[in-house]
């Protein structure tokens, strides 16, 4: 019999934590490969909510943590002091390889910090980026960073785009993924340093990759490339404002639909319809966030989600493992990079 993954999950993570952790568990074993879960949180809680659920208890494994990390806590402070909350002991597990990964629904900031102090980067990566995927009209693309970033220099973009291509070949199962950088028009003439001179490092090097160019935000959802990629501060707007659209047409569209006795029954006619559209635009799906460039698993699930969004976060952790996703980004970083032109390259070649 395959041996089973282990994964560590931060119970006290989330805003419905920890019933909405021990839940997800419950509905990802499903759906995922076989996983054995080191539960990091406080006992006296969790204890009780194993004992209404014999399965998960059967595969899961509790660990005390005193301390929990607030959603509104520093990442320094979280990292200075945080040292025996549920979320550093679950990264802690992953760090002396007693577990394979690890996913966590709370404050992103200290996830991101403390991981990279225990995890480490990848060889060749300066910094991690905060990596999704989502629905787009041709599919699913990826985009990154998320928000680990706010500042970006061109070689970080430029690592970004190679972690994304990588992602997408491995998770995504695309051949050939196209690679675009999120800027305020096409025209190679826009954007700031940045971004320009990582397109520049882009077309220039010898990357076997397929880099189509600058795209814009209304590129994103119409799936012009296969990854985006942008700085932190950019890709956490962008995101927050698609998920906010989303939220705002579902409201209109449930309005209209209620708003009649005839939308009500035409509302009834197209149910099959409505339903296939409310599970592909469903941000549960696609709930978990990867924090790719770490030496180690890492998944961020989304704050506010349900057991259902948890359970999918859990798995995307798991196939991140399954494909050796980690390997083939420091594989794939080293052979690549052999034909990368530096930034400092770039800007002496001008």
């Amino acid at each position: 019999m395959k041996k089973p993954l282990t994964l560590s999950l931060d119970a006290m993570g989330g805003s419905a934590a920890p019933r909405m952790v021990v839940e997800g568990i419950g509905i990802a074993v499903e759906k995922s490969p076989p996983i054995r879960f080191l539960l990091y949180g406080d006992e006296r809680v969790l204890t009780p909510l194993l004992e209404t659920n014999s399965r998960v208890k059967d595969i899961t494994e509790i660990h005390h943590a005193p301390e929990v990390i607030t959603d509104d806590a520093k990442p320094a402070a979280a990292l200075r002091g945080g040292r025996k909350s549920s979320m550093r002991l679950a990264i802690n597990a992953v760090g002396d390889g007693e577990a394979d990964g690890v996913v966590s629904a709370g404050n992103t900031g200290a996830l991101m910090a403390m991981a990279k102090f225990v995890l480490k980067t990848l060889p060749g990566i300066d910094r991690p980026a905060i990596a999704t995927y989502f629905p787009t009209r041709r599919g699913e693309s990826v985009m990154l960073d998320l928000g680990a970033n706010v500042e970006c220099n061109a070689d970080n973009l430029v690592q970004f785009a190679v972690m994304g291509e990588v992602f997408a070949r491995n998770v995504l199962g695309l051949n050939q993924p196209t690679i675009g950088i999120l800027n305020v028009g096409e025209e190679g003439a826009k954007g700031n340093e940045a971004v320009k001179r990582a397109s520049s490092i882009l077309m220039n090097s010898d990357l076997p990759i397929k880099f189509y160019g600058f795209v814009e935000g209304d590129d994103i959802g119409a799936g012009t490339v296969d990854v985006v990629v942008t700085d932190g501060f950019t890709g956490n707007i962008a995101l927050k404002t698609t998920e906010g659209t989303a939220k705002m047409f579902g409201a209109f569209l449930k309005e209209a639909l209620s708003s009649s006795l005839l939308s009500r029954v035409g509302a009834l006619l197209a149910r099959p319809a409505l339903e296939k559209f409310r599970r592909r635009v469903d941000p549960r799906r696609y709930n978990g966030a990867m924090f790719l460039g770490l030496n180690g698993i890492c998944v961020k699930s989304h704050g506010n989600t349900d057991s259902l969004g948890f359970a999918n976060a859990i798995s995307v952790a798991a196939e991140m493992i399954t494909d050796r996703l980690n390997d083939s980004i420091r594989e794939d970083f080293a052979r690549l990079s052999e034909g990368l032109v530096t930034d400092k390259e770039a800007v002496t070649s001008q």
